[in-house]
């Protein structure tokens, strides 16, 4: 590529995990880049705010895991970790129960103690509602764990999540829902774990270390003019409306938050409470302080409210139903005929990633753009 005729290498269109490691990267190979950001603060969905020497994950709880060491190594490499283990609590008809689902909650279920007894209750469960080819989520919960979890820990909280009866959604969403017969409270089982210490902005600030970087530009109002700045362009955002939706919107789940501070040290004793009763608007709080202990005399928490994504929110959760990823393959049929557009990310990919999943998809796409 020559940058003769062009200010810029690369315009990157979004300042989130993916195109901050891509902007990164290439800046390493002796690329300009100029990356811009729609909202007014750099990171993303990972952009931490502080609030009072608080570090306060403004769009939901992110707890960084993998079992991938190179990963791992890259991101500590660029700021140290700490070694927080996620281990929520379900908030049922006034009672709590362990997350992810253990010998914890079984006991606290049923009263059992024992795995094999467990194991036979949730078989037991599961077979009496006989169901041998699942249709939707609902029936794929009942045939792996039974009526008995499905109505306290699952259904609840999931129509609240994507906004849909249970039997409307695809089965495929619920397939990997972890049983585990020991004593376990953690969430994840990856080998690293952690959170960056002082937030995740210190990782978006040191991937973009010397990188021009303009928020509060929103791409697509005058991409004509962006476009011509630079020889490529890396986009991570919505593959619907770059194309002007010619094939109709494609739809995402959307959250809203509240935030609010309390004068002492604790308000609920652990960093996340999911909501599973369906009478409840919330579907989590999250304290904070958890994250990164402090003892300071107060302490936030954040109220999260699913809803659906419309032009004034942001889109958190894609909704892959057969409808939409309908439109999704054709949207990524233009994306593939685009020559000098690298498309990367949760909503160009319409597709659901953990962190170190886009970090690991953004240094893939380097690989290729510079071997």
């Amino acid at each position: 590529m020559s940058t003769a005729n062009k200010e810029y290498d690369y315009l990157v269109v979004g300042s989130g995990l993916f195109g901050a490691v891509f902007a990164h990267e290439a800046t390493k190979q002796g690329k300009k880049c100029l990356v811009l950001e729609k909202r007014e603060h750099r990171g993303g969905n990972v952009y931490c705010q502080n609030y009072n020497g608080i570090e306060v994950h403004k769009y939901g709880a992110h707890i960084f895991h993998t079992n991938d060491e190179y990963i791992w190594n890259y991101v500590n490499r660029l700021t140290p970790f700490n070694n927080f283990i996620h281990s929520p609590i379900a908030s049922y008809n006034n009672k709590f129960y362990n997350l992810p689902l253990n010998m914890n909650t079984f006991q606290q279920l049923w009263g059992v103690t024992d795995s094999a007894e467990a194991i036979k209750k949730i078989e037991l469960q599961a077979a009496a509602e006989n169901i041998s080819s699942p249709a939707n989520l609902e029936e794929q919960a009942l045939s792996m764990v039974g009526r008995n979890i499905y109505e306290t820990l699952i259904k609840g909280y999931t129509e609240k999540q994507w906004g849909r009866k249970a039997t409307e959604l695809p089965a495929f969403i619920i397939k990997r829902l972890p049983l585990r017969f020991t004593f376990d409270n953690n969430y994840f089982i990856d080998k690293y774990q952690g959170i960056p210490v002082g937030g995740y902005n210190k990782l978006v600030e040191a991937l973009l270390k010397g990188i021009e970087v303009k928020t509060g530009i929103d791409y697509l109002e005058n991409k004509e003019y962006w476009n011509g700045l630079a020889d490529k362009i890396v986009y991570t955002g919505k593959p619907d409306a770059l194309f002007n939706y010619q094939f109709g919107k494609l739809e995402y789940r959307s959250l809203r938050f509240e935030h609010k501070q309390f004068d002492k040290e604790n308000y609920q004793q652990c960093a996340v409470i999911n909501y599973t009763d369906s009478a409840i608007p919330q579907t989590r709080t999250i304290e904070h302080k958890y994250f990164e202990p402090k003892q300071l005399g107060h302490t936030i928490v954040t109220w999260e409210y699913p809803e659906e994504h419309n032009e004034t929110n942001e889109p958190f959760y894609p909704i892959n139903d057969e409808k939409n990823m309908g439109r999704y393959r054709q949207y990524r049929d233009l994306c593939g005929k685009e020559e000098q557009i690298i498309f990367g990310g949760r909503l160009a990919e319409f597709r659901y990633y953990d962190m170190h999943q886009v970090i690991a998809s953004a240094l893939k796409k380097v690989e290729t753009e510079f071997s």
